[in-house]
């Protein structure tokens, strides 16, 4: 079997050596268009970094890689915040890694951290079938995967009751007299998304009211993506009454759309968000939201994890925790003229 070196890499993408090993050392220096033409190659040649095999044949790391898909969102926050506690505990170090969603980088980083000999990863996949992971377990490095599951792979996993905390959400809106309820839900090709959409429908199937596809708008869990979802909702005819959104950076831009179309809360909308944040109860009026236990999802990721290396042949263990519907002042009756 031929090996790929960082010479093959730089032909492929048309770069020099010494811009593959910026990329591959996440310089800053480097333009987007150069790093996704580095990446490319990387991926095509199946390239891996050579990180000194004696640390493959040595004693075992006491690194924890994780992978996250957003550092921005402050659910990875504090999640990320469990798992080093628990990590320092036990005497072990993190390293971080941002896949931003982009399925390339997370291949890299997956790679990165087989070369480096890690002693596990914790990582929230891009998607549900993740390839990429095999090349982990077959390297005898354990994975968690938080967050969003991953299918047919033998990995422990911890995630939250999505469904469950979407159904009470909806649950409650209903129960104040809402039957146009807009969801702005998460890309449907991931967990919570699949999940917090199929909360939000069995909601409305129990209490016998319809579920209309026009009443769902797909975001791209960021801000943008909860502003724009938001307008367009709000253009529908017969109007929505309430919102239901399935994540706290999408929930700020849903919060600024109705700024923008002077609505106000829940006088004229009633909205709901998908995780409690610091600022949630210090909006006017306070939001009311589905809560996730973030820190603690964290936690329970790292003691899977350090448990997976103390006992290798025990069975995957697949943990769900339990949300929470916080209601506050941004849920009301359903406005009169409605």
């Amino acid at each position: 079997m031929v090996t790929s070196t960082s010479q093959d890499v730089a032909k492929k993408a048309g770069v020099s050596v010494a811009t593959v090993s910026r990329v591959l050392n996440h310089s800053p220096h480097v333009s987007p268009n150069v790093q996704r033409k580095v990446l490319r190659a990387v991926k095509a040649l199946n390239y891996q970094p050579n990180r000194s095999a004696q640390r493959l044949r040595a004693k075992r790391s006491h690194v924890i890689g994780i992978i996250i898909s957003d550092i921005q969102n402050p659910f990875f926050t504090a999640v990320v915040r469990g798992i080093e506690d628990i990590a320092y505990k036990h005497g072990y170090s993190i390293v971080l890694c941002n896949s931003d969603e982009d399925a390339d980088k997370e291949q890299l980083y997956i790679n990165v951290m087989r070369a480096e000999a890690v002693a596990g990863v914790i990582l929230a996949s891009t998607s549900e079938t993740n390839p990429h992971v095999h090349g982990l377990i077959a390297h005898h490095i354990p994975v968690v995967a938080i967050d969003r599951r991953i299918k047919d792979r033998q990995v422990d996993s911890v995630l939250v009751a999505n469904a469950q905390g979407a159904f009470e959400a909806v649950t409650h809106l209903i129960e104040l007299g809402h039957q146009r309820i807009g969801l702005i839900g998460l890309p449907p090709t991931r967990t919570p998304g699949v999940e917090r959409y199929e909360g939000y429908q069995r909601a409305l199937r129990e209490r016998g009211l319809p579920v209309s596809r026009k009443y769902v708008c797909w975001g791209n869990a960021k801000l943008q993506g909860g502003h724009d979802c938001a307008l367009q909702l709000l253009d529908l005819q017969p109007p929505i009454t309430a919102l239901f959104v399935a994540n706290n950076l999408m929930t700020l831009g849903a919060l600024s759309a109705l700024r923008e179309r002077q609505l106000q809360i829940p006088n004229q909308i009633s909205i709901v968000g998908f995780d409690d944040m610091p600022w949630a109860p210090l909006l006017q009026p306070p939001l009311t939201v589905v809560a996730q236990p973030t820190y603690e999802l964290g936690q329970q990721a790292a003691e899977l994890l350090v448990d997976r290396l103390e006992h290798q042949e025990k069975p995957v263990a697949r943990l769900q925790l339990q949300s929470n519907l916080i209601v506050r002042g941004s849920t009301g009756p359903v406005p009169i003229s409605a």
